[in-house]
């Protein structure tokens, strides 16, 4: 029983801090694309969208 009840915890750990990583991945490459001299993309919502993209790519 306490096998099935630490699983359980550990399941929602995992799943909890997915969208966490997800969200510090997207904001890291926010901020290089800020530090970029050359960037292409000047709109921050275009940048975070294509953030996203990219780091969803890569999974």
């Amino acid at each position: 029983m306490l096998i099935v009840i630490f699983v359980i915890v550990g399941l929602y750990v995992v799943l909890d801090f997915r969208d966490h990583n997800f969200k510090r991945a997207v904001d890291a490459c926010l901020a290089g694309s800020q530090k970029l001299s050359k960037s292409k993309i000047t709109d921050l919502k275009e940048a975070k969208k294509f953030c996203e993209e990219q780091i969803k790519k890569e999974k």
